[in-house]
């Protein structure tokens, strides 16, 4: 993920943490802020009780290509931080990306469908 994408300073966790807007899944959550930015920016949490080094460095992979590939159906502004729980660890990639649209659909992040899109 590029640079510009990243949420990485910890000022900027530390507001998503007390202003943004939550949405919950048995394995994840997403916080949302608006940044006031062109584009957004994306922030991924994996704590030790997901396990060892290896499972959480895979569990952000996952969930970046997940957002890789949904980015350009996302509203530019926002500011999300993906937070993993126990039960990611098992998820298959599919279901993974089912949880991750559906919390954002829950989150009216998903840009509508212009005419244009659908022929592609």
């Amino acid at each position: 993920m590029q640079r510009q994408y990243r949420l990485r300073r910890r000022e900027d966790f530390a507001r998503l943490r007390k202003q943004g807007r939550v949405w919950r899944h048995r394995v994840l959550v997403v916080s949302v802020i608006p940044n006031g930015l062109a584009h957004n920016r994306y922030g991924f949490i994996t704590s030790k009780h997901l396990g060892k080094a290896v499972v959480r460095n895979r569990m952000r992979r996952r969930l970046r290509e997940v957002v890789r590939r949904l980015h350009p159906l996302l509203k530019p502004g926002y500011d999300l931080a993906f937070i993993a729980r126990q039960p990611l660890v098992d998820l298959s990639f599919p279901a993974l990306y089912d949880v991750v649209w559906s919390l954002l659909q829950q989150a009216n992040l998903i840009q509508p469908a212009s005419p244009g899109d659908l022929q592609s």
